[in-house]
């Protein structure tokens, strides 16, 4: 089963970080990510920039709305996410435990099932 785990950290904090920090943390979260390419299991990786340089398409009316930033109303930002490939929800679990340990401070993972989508083939 493909899963996305996607990491919540509030932004503030991670803004705060200096050079050195943020490189110490890279640095833990590579070697998970080690860990899941020697088993095969990591998929795609990506570390979103700051929330101040979204743009949110809201949609409900006639025609969509086009806004600056992501407005979301929490304290815990999206700042990246992870695609792994487990054979169960414990071994997700894990997974961003891992993860949790790399990336000190509070925060959160949301882990969800997923699916590739290759418009013209079939769905994994």
């Amino acid at each position: 089963m493909i899963y996305a785990i996607f990491c919540y950290h509030p932004e503030d904090v991670i803004g705060a970080w200096t050079k050195e920090e943020d490189d110490a943390v890279m640095e833990r979260l590579g070697v998970v990510q080690d860990k899941l390419r020697e088993q095969g299991k990591l998929g795609p990786v990506a570390r979103l920039l700051p929330t101040t340089a979204a743009t949110t398409l809201r949609k409900g009316r006639d025609e969509p709305i086009v806004i600056d930033g992501p407005f979301a109303e929490t304290k815990e930002q999206l700042l990246g996410f992870y695609v792994v490939d487990c054979a169960s929800l414990d071994e997700v679990i894990d997974i961003a435990k891992d993860l949790a340990h790399a990336n000190p401070g509070i925060g959160s993972y949301e882990i969800r099932p997923a699916s590739i989508f290759r418009p013209g083939a079939n769905l994994i």
